[in-house]
């Protein structure tokens, strides 16, 4: 025979009319007609076995099996209030735990940063932030939120918000391009070597564009890294040059280590959203930290085109 679950709904009616005396007040206070509240009981006594109320027209009370089982009953349904109090708080007012994962680049640079602010306007909030460059799988692995550069995966069971694009500026180091010259057209770019990250996929086909015009070229790669950022040095140091996110190299251009080359061509810009799991209750420790994500990524100097549409 399968094990069945408790009745705790029926247990808590019992509780309730054990502290009321009366089926009709009990189903008053728990806005429950009072034919409701006897069948619960029925069904109870029936599951257990056993009466546990002496019934007369006059008068209801505890039979010694409902006496030994009221304390427990009593217990349940106070807890069963305090965890649905706490919830209803805990949903209304920022505190707990949230857990993000990014990869490592996006972490680093652009939501580190950030965060202390965070912290000093929500102090009751904690949070754990996953850095990698493996798949994330937000429902299986327990995230709150997920951000992802490019665009997501269609999917009916998870939420996604694009929050920014990531402008992607071709750069080389002044000493290369004294070297080799300063490329006039994208078909150029054949010449020069390149540094390319090893994670991404195509990473040697380079898109450009300049109004209706459209220039698609391959490169070969001198150096590769799996973590972009390492390879920065790399073009500063004049390796090679590279189309990089604009947040890893933005202080190399403005100090000029780097410089950027083709600025009337432009780069197919990275999206950048918010990937959050399925349903639209969310706790607020959670709400508000999207919110936050969302206006200061959106700020970014190395964003573009800030979106904030969900998908």
């Amino acid at each position: 025979m399968p094990h069945r679950l408790p009745d705790l709904e029926a247990w808590a009616i019992f509780a309730k009319v054990a502290e009321c005396g009366s089926f009709s007040r009990a189903g008053e206070e728990l806005g429950l007609a009072k034919t409701t509240v006897s069948k619960a009981i029925t069904r109870l006594e029936a599951r257990m076995r056993t009466s546990l109320f002496h019934r007369t027209t006059r008068k209801l009370s505890l039979t010694e099996t409902g006496r030994q089982s009221l304390e427990r009953a009593t217990r349940m349904l106070a807890d069963a209030k305090t965890i649905e109090a706490d919830i209803r708080e805990e949903a209304a007012s920022p505190r707990g735990l949230v857990r993000i994962a990014t990869i490592s680049a996006v972490g680093v640079q652009a939501v580190a940063p950030i965060l202390p602010d965070f912290f000093n306007a929500y102090p009751d909030i904690e949070v754990d932030l996953v850095l990698t460059e493996n798949h994330i799988d937000v429902v299986a692995q327990g995230f709150d939120v997920a951000i992802q550069v490019g665009h997501p995966e269609e999917s009916a069971s998870l939420r996604a918000m694009r929050i920014s694009s990531l402008r992607r500026p071709l750069v080389g180091s002044p000493d290369l391009i004294a070297r080799l010259g300063m490329p006039e057209r994208p078909e150029d770019l054949v010449r020069y070597p390149v540094v390319l990250p090893s994670h991404m996929a195509h990473a040697n086909e380079w898109c450009f564009a300049r109004g209706e015009e459209e220039v698609t070229i391959r490169v070969t790669g001198r150096y590769r890294a799996n973590h972009a950022e390492a390879l920065v040095p790399a073009l500063a140091g004049g390796v090679g040059i590279g189309l990089m996110a604009e947040y890893f190299v933005l202080d190399y251009l403005r100090d000029g280590r780097l410089i950027e080359l083709l600025p009337e061509w432009s780069a197919p810009p990275g999206p950048l959203y918010l990937i959050t799991p399925p349903g639209r209750a969310r706790p607020a420790r959670v709400r508000v930290l999207l919110e936050f994500l969302r206006d200061r990524m959106a700020l970014g100097s190395w964003a573009r085109d800030a979106g904030g549409l969900e998908l």
